[in-house]
């Protein structure tokens, strides 16, 4: 699979200066990590899973969650269980099914994971690994160890995903002893943990929040207050860090809005790019855009998407710019090695080898998997060719 691999080859090449990177699902977890992108999540008791399976990655998904846990009923989970094992023994027996996204299954209690595992048989290829609800370190471990135990059962290489959504790490007087706690857990189990996923929508809930379509998670405070802490603690680029992924965007579509759309006119201004514009905030993507921006800005890679329009935006803005791909090189360069400042080859900044180099690498890796874009192509060109005809 590969990103913007739905588009023709042509218009690739019109959109890359180096076109994104072909990826499996038996890729090393740092590609892997990085190429998750935009994780849709669907329920697991929709009768047709594999067919909106099939359809998502024809539209460029390329990484699904399957959910068991919050977004089903308590009373659903049975019927869910036995829907995913059939749309999975579906999935394995289509000779034209294409390339998968990878697909994770959201589980609610260790033990789901090694009897998920025996269900699902020889269709267990298709499946890259679970993701594990209000994860600390006394709730996660026998999830990690369950997962550790499936895999050696079913042989298969199987990720974890914790999601990082309980009250202890929310509130401030248990953050710092929780995120300590997480920290352990993950490391032991390092070559196993893909990345740690944000779980906003539940730090909200505790305080009985709930951020509007033009408020970005950043805009409030107790919950920007966490993801700061996260990654300040996990997502550090000393060789200790994981990739951590940006929270759920809630919405789809705005009837009324109290503040002007954030979306600058100037990226539009170009033949029919204003009914781009139009459309992306009729349908709350402004404030989509900006958070996703922020995300990047605060460290984190990715993002937990509940809708497929959601996927797109997320892609785009994680092409690396030819700016970004030419500071990268630069201060990569082996002559560089010393450290020492040079003018970007821009001439618009500075790039100060040594403090800029995990930025570099990071971006680098980024580029291999999203690709580079030409120096004429911006976020707006990569959003309308990649949007369906």
């Amino acid at each position: 699979m590969r990103h913007f691999g739905h588009i023709a080859p042509e218009e690739r090449q019109r959109l890359f200066h180096q076109e994104p990177s072909v990826f499996t699902a038996d890729s090393p977890a740092r590609v892997l990590a990085t190429a998750l992108g935009a994780t849709l999540y669907s329920p697991a008791t929709r009768p047709r899973l594999a067919d909106d399976i099939v359809k998502q990655a024809e539209r460029g998904v390329v990484s699904m969650v399957l959910c068991l846990e919050d977004s089903i009923d308590d009373a659903e989970v049975a019927g869910a269980e036995e829907n995913l094992v059939r749309q999975f023994a579906d999935l394995a027996g289509r000779a034209d099914a294409g390339e998968l996204p990878l697909l994770f299954v959201r589980v609610r209690f260790p033990e789901q994971i090694p009897d998920l595992v025996r269900r699902l048989g020889p269709s267990v290829r298709l499946l890259s690994g679970f993701v594990m609800p209000k994860f600390t370190e006394e709730r996660g471990m026998p999830f990690l160890e369950a997962l550790t135990g499936a895999e050696t059962a079913s042989g298969r290489r199987l990720f974890a995903m914790p999601v990082l959504e309980s009250p202890e790490l929310l509130y401030r007087e248990s953050r710092v002893e929780t995120l300590e706690g997480i920290s352990r857990a993950v490391d032991k189990y390092r070559d196993r943990v893909l990345a740690l996923r944000l779980g906003v929508t539940d730090f909200c809930s505790s305080y009985g929040l709930r951020r509007a379509p033009d408020m970005t998670a950043y805009d409030v405070q107790v919950v920007a207050s966490v993801i700061a802490d996260v990654v300040n603690m996990l997502g550090r680029a000393d060789g200790t860090g994981f990739t951590v992924t940006g929270p759920v965007w809630e919405y789809f579509r705005v009837q009324e809005r109290m503040f002007k759309p954030q979306l600058r006119r100037s990226p539009f201004l170009e033949g029919q790019a204003e009914e781009l514009r139009e459309a992306l905030i009729e349908h709350a993507m402004d404030g989509l855009l900006r958070e996703i921006a922020l995300d990047q800005a605060n460290g984190l890679q990715g993002k937990t998407c509940i809708h497929p329009s959601h996927v797109l935006p997320v892609h785009a803005l994680s092409v690396v710019s030819h700016e970004e791909f030419s500071d990268a090189q630069d201060i990569l360069r082996p002559e560089r090695g010393g450290g020492g400042v040079l003018r970007s080859a821009y001439t618009n900044k500075m790039n100060e080898v040594k403090p800029h180099r995990a930025w570099a690498e990071r971006t680098l890796l980024r580029a291999e998997v999203f690709g580079v874009a030409n120096e004429d192509i911006g976020f707006v060109e990569l959003l309308a060719a990649g949007l369906p005809e």
